[in-house]
């Protein structure tokens, strides 16, 4: 039985599945398989600041959580394939970018913090969620603003297309609270406008929000606050073109949250020191996505 609420109301069927051992012929192959197994490579979307998801260390190098998994998800497409090797190149990727790097097959998995929704369902596919968070805000320390309504007549900035930037202007526009609605670039801009004034607050992901102030020169100058005002449950992106890939990429997502080897991924990159200035985010698994993950699945309820 379902343990929360939320999971309940999602009325589907949540059936954790094991991996299965077989290869897959070229003539079995879907467009991505083939992609992969001419070249002998496999195309890794990477953001460069979604910490501690995605993003560039001090050497400029793509790391983190959702890395991470995706090379042991390609790790499991090199065995499933029976390659000698499988070598990952890393393209760069921006919440605007994303979704069309995987629709145009530039990308074959996109190794972020990317919202599994119904909207963008209709163009990609998603594996099982690797964390569930929600939209919440950055303000500067000696802000007195605790929740949304504090940002009434104020600015309020979120990164173009990303789903807490949806969320505040419809919840502005429901309440009629005039705030002035900003966009960046990206997470890094968002929270540079921030702490310069340019912005009264910057609405995205908690965790996010957490790595970000984390990586900050000074993290005393910023705090997170507010209710949720959404639930993302974050997964890897993939093509919904080639069924074949997605079960390779699903009952490897399934195999290491049910032997826990995740758990350790997890660890790692939420709980300990991380790159570029070591600090730990400090940040246990939520129980949002511990009850989820006692039944894995790519269906969410949203």
């Amino acid at each position: 039985m379902l343990s929360r609420p939320w999971l309940r109301a999602a009325g589907v069927s949540l059936v954790a599945g094991s991996a299965a051992l077989f290869h897959v012929t070229p003539a079995e192959a879907g467009p991505v398989l083939e992609r992969i197994r001419a070249s002998g490579t496999i195309q890794l979307a990477h953001r460069d600041s979604s910490v501690p998801f995605s993003y560039l260390d001090g050497d400029k190098k793509p790391v983190g959580y959702a890395l991470d998994i995706c090379q042991r998800l390609a790790e499991a497409v090199r065995k499933k394939l029976d390659l000698k090797s499988l070598k990952p190149q890393f393209v760069q990727a921006t919440a605007a970018t994303r979704l069309q790097l995987i629709a145009e097959g530039k990308a074959d998995l996109e190794c972020g913090s990317t919202t599994n929704n119904a909207e963008r369902r209709k163009t990609v596919a998603f594996t099982v969620p690797h964390y569930i968070t929600g939209a919440r805000y950055m303000v500067r320390a000696d802000s007195k603003i605790e929740d949304l309504p504090q940002f009434e007549g104020k600015r309020l900035v979120s990164t173009k297309g990303t789903t807490p930037l949806k969320a505040i202007d419809s919840a502005n526009k429901e309440r009629l609270l005039r705030i002035t609605i900003l966009e960046a670039a990206d997470h890094a801009a968002a929270a540079e406008m921030v702490e310069k004034g340019q912005a009264d607050g910057f609405a995205m992901d908690d965790v996010l929000l957490y790595g970000l102030i984390a990586g900050r020169s000074d993290p005393t100058r910023l705090k997170v606050v507010g209710k949720f005002l959404t639930i993302e449950p974050l997964a890897i992106m993939l093509s919904k073109d080639d069924p074949e890939f997605k079960k390779m990429i699903d009952d490897e997502m399934k195999r290491l949250i049910q032997s826990r080897e995740i758990h350790s991924i997890y660890e790692q990159w939420f709980q300990r020191p991380i790159p570029p200035r070591n600090t730990p985010l400090n940040l246990p698994m939520s129980y949002l996505l511990k009850d989820f993950w006692k039944y894995p699945t790519d269906q969410v309820p949203f």
